[in-house]
């Protein structure tokens, strides 16, 4: 679901025009759908054939690794919260005890991850969830939703969360829906895509 930046000409474009010169990307308006489920999913998939998987949790993250999976998936989503944080402040948020990152494995690569963070006994939130671009079309998409969803039950909320927007996955909402979560409330926000300078520093961080 990503779109791989190119250094190089990133570099060529802020040696050639000073930062003041620069365009920033224009911002975009979300409307945001919270969704929520209080009781475990009915559904059942059979694992996917023709295809090696495998899910694998990742409780002590390299900030890299994940800054990777962030941006394959969400890229053409507009994720950029994550990509905006200083390492402190990431590391903070993605080794707290509460906060749970697996990683889906398709033919022995990434392929795509799901993120859950336990708020209390009662509720948790399913933060982030993705395919790869490359995952998409291999019929994948609902059984690794129910996977994560599988897992999330055998802590025993009450209540599971999650949230959407229409910059998501146009598919996204239904998705949700398919699985037992219900809209209970929608809103708006503001998000700032990332401009080439960003980019060209994560890529330095990265490397």
């Amino acid at each position: 679901m990503a779109a791989k930046t190119r250094p190089s000409l990133l570099a060529h474009q802020n040696r050639s025009k000073p930062d003041a010169m620069v365009k920033a990307p224009s911002s975009l308006k979300a409307h945001i759908t919270r969704l929520e489920m209080t009781a475990p999913p009915k559904a059942s998939l059979p694992v996917p054939i023709n295809i090696q998987t495998a899910i694998m949790r990742a409780p002590d993250i390299p900030l890299p690794f994940y800054r990777y999976l962030y941006r394959q998936v969400g890229a053409r989503w507009q994720w950029v919260d994550r990509l905006r944080m200083a390492d402190e402040d990431l590391a903070k948020t993605l080794h707290d005890k509460r906060n749970n990152i697996s990683v889906l494995y398709v033919n022995g690569a990434p392929a795509g991850f799901y993120e859950y963070f336990v708020e209390d006994e009662e509720t948790i939130e399913l933060s982030h969830f993705g395919l790869f671009e490359r995952a998409l079309g291999l019929g994948i998409g609902k059984w690794f939703l129910l996977q994560s969803l599988y897992a999330i039950w055998t802590l025993n909320p009450k209540r599971v969360t999650t949230t959407t927007n229409n910059l998501d996955h146009p598919r996204a909402l239904q998705l949700y829906q398919m699985f037992g979560f219900s809209p209970v409330s929608t809103g708006s926000g503001i998000v700032r895509p990332l401009s080439d300078k960003e980019l060209l520093d994560l890529s330095k961080k990265d490397w």
